[in-house]
């Protein structure tokens, strides 16, 4: 079993900056394929990052390139996502997920496709 727990979101303006958290705990194996996703109220589930562990490549979506950036540091079992230049429509609980299989064969924008996921950390921009 592997538990995901996320922190760092909150409520800022417009323009300014977070960087969310997940820590992973439970088996000592990095998870192959990493992401986060967000939903806003009344919204589905959008995969906005994703982390290949195998050669450390990511992807995001287009509404959220050049302002996002997912990283992992493996020492600490922990993937962050920087948010810069926060816009109100970012407005959204955040959550990451985990699999040990490998994301070249996953779905990988569907939080489905993960085995493992976590109760999310909210984010609230105002304008």
């Amino acid at each position: 079993q592997v538990q995901l727990v996320e922190s760092g979101g909150g409520s800022v303006q417009a323009g300014g900056s977070l960087r969310l958290s997940c820590a992973a705990s439970g088996k000592t194996d990095v998870p192959m394929c990493m992401g986060w996703f967000r939903q806003a109220p009344g919204e589905g589930r959008e995969g906005v990052a994703i982390f290949y562990t195998l050669d450390s490549s990511t992807y995001y979506a287009d509404s959220v390139k050049g302002r996002f950036t997912i990283s992992r540091d493996n020492a600490k079992n922990t993937l962050y996502l920087q948010i810069n230049s926060l816009k109100p429509e970012d407005t959204a609980m955040y959550s990451c997920a985990a699999d040990f299989t490998p994301c070249a064969v996953l779905p990988v924008q569907s939080v489905a496709s993960y085995k493992y996921a976590g109760q999310g950390t909210q984010v609230t921009v105002s304008s």
